[in-house]
C-alpha cells in the first residue's frame, strides 16, 4: 500500500487543497490529511475544528484520513509508514518556500520525499488567508471552499 501525508495547516481547508488531494489519490492508495497544530501560530480554527471541517468535506473520498500533530511532519509521516509527502503549488513564491521545506524534510530524514502538484489554474489565487480576508468582507465564498467551512465560519465570531 502506498501511503503518504498531505500535511497543512488548512485554516480553511479551500477546493485548491481538496483539488490537491483529489488528485493526490490517483498516485497512493491512502492519504491522510494531517493538520499541523501549531499553538504558536495564531489559526482562525482550532486543529478540532480543522479536522472535523475536513472530514465533513472529504466524506466519501476512499483512502482519506483526517489527523492532527504538534510535531515534526517527517517524523509522523515515519511513525505511519508513509514514504511521501504531498504539497501543492500555485506560484513561484510557493516553490521558494516549499524548496527550503523540502531541504529541512530531508535533512531530518531523507527517506521521506515529497511530491508536489501544481494547483489548477482556478484554484491558482486561493489561499486560507485570502479566503478569511473576503469572508470578513461579505465577499461569497462558496464557490471557493467546501460548505462545511460556510457553516464553521457561521459559528464564528470573526
Amino acid at each position: 500500500m502506498k501511503r503518504a501525508i498531505y500535511p497543512g495547516s488548512f485554516d480553511p481547508i479551500t477546493n485548491g487543497h481538496l483539488d490537491v488531494l483529489k488528485r493526490s489519490l490517483n498516485v497512493f492508495d491512502e492519504v491522510i490529511v494531517l493538520v499541523a497544530d501549531n499553538p504558536n501560530k495564531k489559526s482562525k480554527f482550532s486543529a478540532k475544528e480543522r479536522v472535523e471541517m475536513i472530514k465533513d468535506a472529504t466524506k466519501g473520498l476512499k483512502g482519506v484520513s483526517v489527523d492532527s500533530y504538534s510535531g515534526i511532519t517527517v517524523e509522523y509521516a515515519k511513525a505511519h509508514d508513509a514514504k511521501c509527502l504531498i504539497r501543492g503549488l500555485r506560484a513561484v513564491t510557493d516553490f521558494e518556500y516549499e524548496f527550503q521545506l523540502s531541504a529541512t524534510n530531508n535533512y531530518i530524514d531523507d527517506d521521506v520525499d515529497i511530491v508536489f502538484f501544481m494547483s489548477h489554474n482556478e484554484n491558482s489565487f486561493i489561499s486560507s488567508s485570502t479566503i478569511h480576508e473576503m469572508y470578513r468582507s461579505g465577499v461569497d465564498i462558496s464557490k471557493l471552499v467546501p460548505p462545511s467551512v460556510i457553516e464553521a465560519y457561521k459559528k464564528k465570531e470573526l
